[in-house]
């Protein structure tokens, strides 16, 4: 009985299996008791075992199953001179390491970063993603980081590997040259280069990452703002043809909300129907004007105000060649009084916008009515 005591002291099976999904580290608990000279060591993929002994790491466990004796360990034993024929107990600490990758950590600039962008100049940018982190030498997160913390999780470190990324991404980005409104395509490229240069820095620590996102570069508020608007800019276009277009919603919905009948059914309906036909041909006009054509007025309805006339049809107008020198321009009642006192005759080179290269006067269809009063040459006289 006093051998089956003491044998229940010792401990004969170490394993570690995790559902916390967090934890990085975890050392296994032996209350007092020994382990067991030949316990079985189980260790699972994505682990390693740790044995560190009076302070000093001794062994490290790749995944498998193992028996702990002295051909197993020799570092142990060299460290732990075994008695009693190797057939003692003995009382070491064993950490067991995951070594599989945490995703989905997450990081972003708590301060915006400075950088001078080609096209707005001096600008300020936000930046935020996720990477993923795993441990690749468990001797060196053991002696660096970990220490002899018994329960070490992601968020004791992430905090750390946080700064890092974002010191890395903000020199990245600030020496990219890389304009912030095709940032967004090159978000790619902006994480490769931010993983190379963060790999040193975690080796140090026994870490890798072997994935890195950028997944948004924003832009100020304010920015946003004026940006948004000179969107809004390029998309309305002709600003003159926006206003007329307004100018029709407005009068459409003005006359929808009237009426002035004793049926309020029936003013409304009658409103309605005035707004269409206004907002109608406040269209057509805005259609006709862009095509170069005069708009023709609607008749008025009763009760709504006059639309305002269309624009007058701009003059031609022409430049004259004279003497390797160009003048004007001149428009045709203009045209007509030179053509009268001869300062202009039908062999003036004469141009306007549009025309293909300088052409003699008197051959340009649009300025016959220039000469219509002014004889043309006479003829040479009779040999």
């Amino acid at each position: 009985m006093v051998f089956n005591f003491l044998k229940g002291q010792f401990i004969d099976v170490i394993e570690w299996t995790d559902d916390s999904r967090n934890t990085m580290v975890y050392r296994f608990e032996r209350y007092g008791n020994s382990i067991m000279y030949g316990a079985k060591l189980t260790v699972r993929e994505g682990q390693t075992a740790v044995f560190v002994h009076e302070g000093q790491l001794a062994d490290v466990f790749e995944p498998g199953l193992y028996q702990l004796e002295t051909n197993n360990m020799p570092l142990l034993t060299a460290l732990q001179h075994w008695s009693h024929g190797f057939n003692s107990p003995f009382k070491s600490e064993i950490y067991f390491i995951n070594t599989r990758r945490f995703p989905g950590l997450k990081w972003g600039t708590q301060n915006p970063i400075m950088l001078r962008d080609p096209e707005f100049g001096p600008l300020r940018l936000r930046a935020f993603g996720s990477y993923t982190v795993r441990v690749t030498d468990p001797s060196v997160f053991m002696r660096e980081i970990v220490g002899t913390d018994g329960d070490f999780t992601q968020e004791k470190i992430s905090g750390q590997i946080r700064n890092i990324v974002v010191q890395k991404v903000s020199r990245v980005l600030a020496g990219s040259g890389i304009p912030a409104l095709d940032m967004a395509a090159n978000t790619k490229d902006l994480s490769d280069v931010v993983g190379k240069a963060i790999e040193p820095t975690l080796s140090e620590y026994g870490l890798a990452m072997p994935e890195l996102y950028i997944e948004n570069i924003s832009l100020p508020p304010e920015v946003e703002k004026v940006l948004d608007q000179r969107t809004s800019m390029g998309i309305v276009g002709d600003l003159g043809q926006y206003q007329q277009f307004s100018a029709a919603q407005a009068l459409q919905k003005a006359a929808e909300g009237g009426g002035g009948g004793g049926d309020g059914s029936m003013g409304a309906g009658l409103g309605a129907g005035m707004g269409m036909g206004l907002g109608m041909a406040m269209a057509q006009n805005m259609g006709q004007a862009a095509g170069g054509g005069q708009a023709q007025q609607p008749p008025q309805a009763p009760g709504a105000a006059a639309p305002p006339p269309p624009p007058p049809p701009q003059q031609t107008v022409w430049h004259i060649a004279e003497n390797g020198q160009t003048k004007g321009p001149f428009d045709p009642a203009t045209l007509k009084q030179m053509a009268a006192q001869g300062s202009l005759t039908r062999e003036t080179l004469v141009w306007s916008a549009g025309q293909e290269g300088w052409q003699k006067a008197g051959e340009v269809d649009a300025l016959r009515p220039v000469f219509a009063s002014t004889p043309p040459p006479p003829p040479p006289p009779a040999g």
